[in-house]
């Protein structure tokens, strides 16, 4: 049976380097859809990704809204290509506080920002509310990434109301831990949105790294899948734990199980 799955990626290949994420973050989709499945797909707007080259341009009847994160307003841009191999239509999540003149995770020394768990606050915001605007209901959500770590929680908080996502499945994949630092010393703060609240955080952690927020996002997703075969022996120990449906890792012929997987879930 043909789903709306909705891609939500930390990085995308062509626009960022090759990496085993960036170049799933393109495979996946395209993969999808030509088994049938209608997909949308999301990633930030990294400040090194080529506008010019990569021909995206802004999508003004999406862009516009304010997201306040920790009492600031920061404005949300939205920008749209097309990767031509895939006919693949990729959605960027643009803001000039977290994304316009900044790297991926970590700045030009090498250093992680100390606002990355902001940074995917805002992502995760973007990318829902804009899905939203779309007036498009996702089956399926694919949370690849820790940038897409908070979507799980909000979907099943914040927004767990919402028609757009109100009976839909969210799945995300494991990798390898990308961070070196926390997420930032007010990410509990920041994290409060609607009807995210206090009380669904009491069981993390006051410092929030790559391992909490792996773990929130096991604890509220529906499926979890492997998709490397060095994942993070810790979380692939809490997602057992957690007794939630998984998908060992496949190999190249991935596919057809990560199909039935979502039609499963």
């Amino acid at each position: 049976m043909a789903k709306k799955i909705l891609f939500i990626n930390q990085e995308i290949s062509p626009y960022v380097p090759d990496t085993h994420l960036s170049l799933m973050g393109r495979e996946l989709p395209q993969k999808m859809q030509e088994m049938g499945h209608e997909i949308r797909t999301f990633m930030p707007k990294w400040g090194n990704i080529n506008e010019r080259r990569g021909q995206l341009h802004e999508v003004i009847r999406l862009s516009g809204m304010n997201i306040i994160i920790n009492d600031t307003d920061h404005p949300l841009i939205i920008k749209v290509a097309s990767i031509q191999s895939s006919r693949i239509q990729v959605y960027f999540i643009d803001n000039e506080d977290y994304f316009i003149k900044r790297q991926m995770a970590t700045d030009e020394s090498g250093e992680d920002y100390q606002d990355n768990g902001e940074r995917a606050i805002f992502f995760a915001r973007g990318v829902l509310e804009t899905v939203k605007k779309l007036r498009w209901v996702p089956d399926v959500i694919h949370c690849q990434g820790w940038m897409a770590g908070v979507i799980p929680f909000y979907v099943k908080t914040a927004y767990h109301d919402e028609p757009s996502f109100a009976n839909t499945k969210v799945v995300t994949s494991l990798f390898t831990n990308e961070l070196q630092k926390d997420l930032g010393n007010d990410m509990k703060k920041c994290l409060a949105f609607k009807d995210s609240i206090a009380k669904h955080l009491e069981k993390y952690n006051e410092v929030f790294d790559f391992y909490e927020l792996g773990k929130m996002a096991i604890d509220y997703s529906d499926g979890i899948i492997v998709a490397k075969e060095d994942v993070n022996a810790t979380l692939l120990d809490y997602t057992k734990a957690a007794q939630k449906p998984m998908l060992p890792y496949q190999g190249e012929g991935y596919a057809q199980a990560y199909h039935n997987f979502y039609e499963n879930l």
